[in-house]
């Protein structure tokens, strides 16, 4: 005789994404407030892990976090001196930050009663999420994302991760922050590259799911090129609504079909950032594939060429490059490098299920196809390398 218990449960999560500036400042409240609304109703107790090259930037930064927990000190206990670690994508390259998160958690005896406040670009952000979510099963992470990429997209969504097997975001967990601060401050002080670079995101999204989006982009490039503040703020804003729209009411946060709209150019782009030994940031590897992916839908014929010399234009004039070396075979004439192909697979297996990939068929209308041919992944190669 055999027997069978079923059991079913839902469980269902809020969080809030909160724009602000000057953070740690002591007259700003917020922080205070996410955490005592999130905690055990006693003094919340909190460790902070920081991307090194944030606080290479903001040297004061340290002092200004300590002075904030003493005046707040009633309310929130900071159990131990913010952890630097390495910034970028080297963050996610090995274990050695994720022990040191973890040895913090150990030591500083953070439990599933107290959070992590991270702050950082998006590779240190997955990789604090990471590590926190397999500390005790599971502690509260808040986020304070300090790029435009991490405040627009990566660190709005569920997702944590480090690289391993030479693959991106081999190992991860989804398990989504108690909460998102974003600090306008932080963007001041981002090079260009870095402040251009989440931009792609933006228009990855706009292309695929909202025509006046892209419109307003192409309108504004040159107030985002001069890096002026204000557009800048609409742009992470109105990409971060669409971007936990998706996630929050697409019927699928955790990722387990095969459909996955928002990484549209990113197949590309993932194995672009390998193959040059990540020199490439993410956001710049994204536009490039962003591209490939647009002059494909076209040799397809499901866009006419306005369509896609519109995209070049916008990303030509946002100062990207639309197109790298290290795509094509040697030499570039014989097509698509064997690497970047071994990229569909890898790109189908991270994902799970058949291979599927968002093509454009309009500005702000997206279509899936279940296979890429090489030969027009060439084409589609070649048309970017005459347009560069």
């Amino acid at each position: 005789m055999t027997k069978t218990i079923t059991q079913t449960f839902s469980v269902s999560h809020e969080y809030r994404i909160s724009f602000t500036k000057s953070l740690f400042n002591t007259s700003n409240t917020m922080l205070p407030e996410i955490l005592k609304s999130s905690g055990t109703g006693k003094s919340v107790k909190t460790v902070v892990v920081m991307d090194d090259g944030v606080a290479a930037h903001h040297p004061l930064l340290t002092e200004e976090i300590s002075a904030f927990f003493t005046v707040h000190a009633a309310s929130l206990s900071l159990c131990a001196a913010p952890l630097l670690v390495t910034g970028g994508e080297a963050t996610k390259n090995s274990l050695t930050d994720v022990e040191k998160v973890l040895h913090l958690i150990n030591d500083a005896k953070v439990d599933r009663h107290a959070f992590i406040i991270a702050i950082g670009g998006g590779a240190v952000l997955d990789m604090v999420g990471f590590a926190a979510s397999i500390g005790h099963r599971g502690i509260g992470i808040i986020r304070v994302p300090t790029t435009v990429l991490s405040q627009n997209d990566s660190g709005v969504g569920v997702k944590n991760s480090v690289n391993f097997f030479g693959k991106k975001n081999f190992l991860g967990t989804f398990a989504p922050p108690v909460a998102v601060i974003n600090d306008s401050d932080f963007l001041l002080t981002l090079d260009d590259r870095h402040w251009r670079a989440g931009i792609s995101e933006a228009i990855k999204v706009a292309l695929i799911k909202d025509r006046r989006f892209f419109e307003w982009i192409e309108t504004n490039v040159s107030r985002l090129s001069n890096r002026e503040m204000e557009p800048m703020q609409y742009l992470i804003h109105r990409c971060a609504e669409m971007h936990t729209e998706h996630i929050g009411r697409g019927g699928d946060p955790f990722e387990k079909g095969s459909s996955r709209p928002l990484d549209f150019g990113h197949w590309a782009a993932h194995k672009l950032e390998q193959l040059t030994n990540f020199e490439v940031l993410h956001g710049e590897a994204v536009a490039i594939g962003i591209c490939l992916d647009v002059a494909y839908s076209y040799e397809l014929g499901l866009i006419d060429e306005a369509v896609l010399k519109r995209v070049i234009r916008c990303f030509q004039g946002l100062g990207f490059t639309i197109y790298h070396d290290a795509l094509a075979a040697t030499p570039p004439a014989v097509g698509a490098s064997p690497e970047l192909i071994a990229g569909l697979e890898e790109f189908r297996e991270h994902l799970g299920g058949e291979l599927t990939i968002m093509l454009l068929k309009g500005v702000g209308q997206s279509t899936e196809y279940h296979e890429m041919d090489v030969p027009t992944i060439a084409k589609a190669m070649a048309y970017l390398r005459a347009a560069s």
